[in-house]
């Protein structure tokens, strides 16, 4: 990752992860298991976390919002999509409550957190499978 881009991501005030991220902490991770087993593991397991909260789970959209207090508000979005049968793939967009405009990597770490707890509690497969 060159130094622009790490720049970028510790001075932004949210983050994204996608398929084929320049960043490869922050590509899509895809797991063994089924989409509705996913939903049920996201909110059990990211819903212990210090200071989250499940605010609103859309089955048919495959959508989760947590909401974070503590250490620093933010809102996470994790999008749970079904590849194939047996194959999942979960994505995260956190966005922090600044005033200073940036977040000081802090999504980041978030993001990287809740990966390391899905990775303990589904099969994980690998990240960025589908590149374009």
């Amino acid at each position: 990752m060159s130094m622009m881009h790490k720049m970028k991501s510790f001075f932004s005030s949210g983050q994204e992860t996608s398929e084929s991220h320049y960043d490869e902490a922050l590509r899509s991770h895809y797991y063994k298991t089924t989409a509705k087993k996913a939903m049920e593991t996201v909110q059990q397991t990211l819903g212990r976390m210090p200071g989250a909260k499940v605010t609103s789970v859309s089955e048919e959209h495959g959508e989760i919002s947590l909401a974070f207090e503590k250490p620093k508000k933010a809102l996470m979005i994790v999008t749970v999509i079904s590849v194939r049968p047996y194959e999942t793939a979960i994505d995260f967009n956190v966005s922090t409550d600044s005033k200073l405009g940036t977040d000081f990597g802090f999504s980041k770490k978030l993001i990287s957190e809740a990966y390391d707890k899905l990775n303990k509690d589904l099969p994980f497969i690998g990240t960025g499978l589908y590149p374009k």
